[in-house]
């Protein structure tokens, strides 16, 4: 197999990111989309000039013609759907969060075992070059030893029936765009936290509209977190070590606005990275790992972590509440 054939599970906003890199890279085809109405594909294919449409989802796990599904579905729809996919014989790319409970992580994981299929989170701020330079300013000692990071995804909502305020969809901040700041505490430390804190404004539906969050790792260091859909919108991280701060601003969609600002004492540079397209490595990198065997950038022992720290920080929460 020399290209991945792709299949839209869902016509979620976040795919208008997705389907020009499908549908520009060499090594990506995409053939399908699926939607629970019929209607709702054909209009839909026919926006993004994709070839077909098929309805209801389960149609597309069918279609022989797919070989990986991305799936852009609520969030308490993720983890059943990638475990049907890949049932079906499908490669899975399932947007964030891959769960809402670290045991369908484990389930996710088994059935991928079993069924010899690649399974990733698309966590595509991972894969960018704005975030691979700054794991290289750490790694190779820049900012001495790592003993602070504070991080915010925050925009205002103000579309009361949005799913994200749908607790029975998975809604809240904290899973929506917490998710972000709290895998890239864990990501520089190299480990989950052994303490985690958490305060969170609740809306009326009982989802947190607003989640503020400490997380302690065992070599001392700490994390600092905000996230909310009630205030302007910020996407921010700053690593903050012995000898020099690194600030990143937008943070997790690498794009023109991003940047990377070294500060050591009075003094402040810009650090170069490659602009590269927002979504191209995360579909390279998932390509790679269906046709070619390497192992996902995001591994699911990540992704299980990420997930075990929110339940844990929500826990922290409501025990303080």
């Amino acid at each position: 197999m020399t290209r991945l054939r792709w299949g839209l599970l869902g016509t979620a906003r976040i795919n208008r990111s997705v389907i020009p890199v499908l549908q520009s890279t060499p090594r990506n085809a995409l053939v399908v989309v699926a939607s629970r109405a019929s209607d709702r594909a054909r209009e839909y294919a026919a926006q993004w000039n994709i070839p077909r449409s098929v309805a209801p989802y389960e149609a597309l796990l069918a279609d022989p013609d797919v070989d990986a599904v991305y799936v852009s579905l609520p969030n308490s729809l993720h983890a059943d759907w990638t475990v049907r996919a890949l049932e079906a014989g499908k490669h899975v790319l399932c947007e964030k969060p891959l769960a809402l409970a670290p045991a369908d992580i484990e389930r996710i994981a088994a059935t991928a075992d079993r069924t010899g299929k690649v399974a990733a989170e698309a966590f595509m701020y991972r894969h960018h070059p704005l975030t691979l330079t700054a794991e290289s300013l750490v790694k190779e000692g820049h900012l001495g030893a790592l003993r602070l990071i504070r991080g915010a995804f925050t925009f205002h909502l103000s579309r009361d029936a949005d799913i994200r305020f749908d607790p029975a969809l998975g809604g809240g901040s904290l899973w929506d765009v917490g998710c972000y700041p709290v895998s890239y505490a864990c990501l520089f430390a190299g480990a989950a936290p052994i303490e985690v804190f958490g305060w969170e404004e609740l809306s009326p539906s009982g989802v947190d509209v607003a989640f503020s969050g400490m997380l302690r790792f065992k070599d001392g260091l700490m994390a600092q977190f905000d996230c909310g859909f009630r205030t302007a919108f910020r996407a921010e991280m700053e690593l903050v070590g012995t000898d020099a701060t690194l600030r990143i601003d937008r943070a997790f969609k690498g794009g023109p606005q991003s940047r990377l600002l070294m500060t050591r004492g009075d003094d402040t540079t810009d650090v170069p990275f490659d602009p590269q397209p927002s979504y191209i490595g995360e579909i390279d990198d998932f390509t790679a790992a269906a046709l070619d065997g390497r192992r996902p950038r995001v591994p699911l022992s990540e992704s299980w972590r990420t997930v075990d720290v929110i339940c844990e920080l929500y826990r922290a929460a409501r025990k303080a509440r």
